[in-house]
């Protein structure tokens, strides 16, 4: 058996209750981009096609009965997290520069954990895998899947889920 646990995914196709997808979403509707409590919460970011790569990595090198850690060596507070995202915004739609406007803070989420991370030293080491995207470079190819599908997001958004939280109790906000 071979155990895997990894940080924070983003990237394309990512479910808009999210905190990326859903302020990609939200600054592409010049909707605000709420930022739960003070913003400080740390959070260690993994682009997708980085995972993916690094469960290859285990099944064909990993040592049956060990634990390997995927990380992408990317821990950011969310708020510098919604603040690369505007910067990258403000990058590739200008006309709607600056986001950073739409930034507004939020009551904190009940349980919102204050650090998450992990370390993926192991995997690097005994597997010779490593997150192979910046985090900065990831996130704006991954704001472009979402301007260059709208196909794919549109209908979500146009559906029954329009940016709310969900798994609260009914009547809860959050």
């Amino acid at each position: 058996m071979l155990v895997t646990n990894c940080s924070n995914n983003y990237g394309p196709r990512h479910f808009p209750e999210k905190l990326i997808p859903l302020m990609i979403l939200n600054a592409l509707e010049g909707r605000p981009l709420p930022v739960y409590g003070d913003g400080l919460n740390e959070r260690d970011w993994i682009h997708v096609e980085d995972h993916a790569a690094g469960l290859v990595a285990v099944l064909e090198r990993g040592r049956v009965g060990e634990t390997y850690l995927l990380g992408g060596r990317a821990v950011r507070n969310n708020l510098a997290v919604v603040r690369a995202l505007c910067a990258a915004f403000d990058r590739l739609r200008p006309e709607s520069a600056p986001h950073d406007r739409l930034i507004r803070f939020v009551t904190d989420r009940p349980g919102h954990d204050r650090r998450y991370a992990i370390d993926c030293a192991k995997a690097e080491a005994e597997l010779g895998w490593a997150p192979a995207r910046s985090f900065e470079q990831a996130l704006e190819a991954t704001i472009q899947w979402y301007l260059d599908n709208e196909g794919w997001w549109r209908p979500i958004r146009e559906g029954r889920y329009t940016g709310e939280r969900l798994g609260l109790t009914p009547g809860k906000a959050g």
